[in-house]
């Protein structure tokens, strides 16, 4: 499995501490099915991975030193209570996020998988946030503000999944796959959200 790094801070995909998701995998291909998420999807999947395993750095940044940081209210979350910013905490969540790039490409959706999604998720609830990078920040990422961002993520993806001069059948397969595996994750998260921290829409 392709890391941008041998050590991520605060990545712990795999670890005996990830507690087991509360979906279960039956749960998940129903999912699945739901979303229309297909073999063919899963490989050209993990061909935009192969893609993307070089621009992670480059996609990362983009979404949050140009789009994030231009907005107060998201960009707030990774900034301490008076606004003032965490370089650090900054610095670790882009490396996670940059992993999360390859795994939702690259990764099996099997157990590990969904248990590691129910981890992210955490993460960004008052059950978890700023635990692993022992910060003081926002207490949560509110639900909406995360659903209503995955609109400018699909869309920015594709210029990097066209960038290595594959078709524009490919490209725009590459992107469906991507788009579908967006909404399946925050349809999990949105679970864990209305069930854990209903509050925190």
């Amino acid at each position: 499995m392709k890391k941008i790094s041998e050590t991520i801070p605060g990545y712990a995909y795999g670890a005996d501490a990830i507690s087991k998701s509360s979906i279960s995998l039956q749960e998940l291909e129903q999912m699945k099915i739901s979303v229309g998420f297909t073999k063919e999807d899963e490989r050209y999947l993990r061909l935009a991975g192969e893609v993307l395993g070089d621009q992670t750095k480059q996609v990362v940044e983009h979404w949050r030193s140009h789009i994030i940081a231009s907005i107060p209210h998201l960009a707030r979350h990774s900034r301490s209570p008076d606004g003032k910013p965490l370089p650090d905490y900054l610095a670790a969540s882009n490396q996670r996020f940059q992993q999360w790039v390859l795994d939702t490409c690259l990764r099996p959706y099997d157990q590990t998988w969904l248990d590691y999604q129910q981890e992210i998720a955490l993460r960004h609830t008052s059950l978890k946030k700023n635990q692993v990078d022992g910060v003081q920040s926002t207490p949560h990422v509110p639900l909406r503000d995360i659903i209503a961002f995955i609109p400018v993520m699909n869309e920015t993806i594709k210029p990097y999944l066209a960038a290595k001069g594959h078709s524009p059948e490919e490209v725009e397969k590459m992107h469906r796959a991507w788009c579908k595996s967006l909404q399946l994750q925050i349809s999990l998260w949105t679970g864990l959200y209305a069930k854990l921290t209903p509050n925190e829409w």
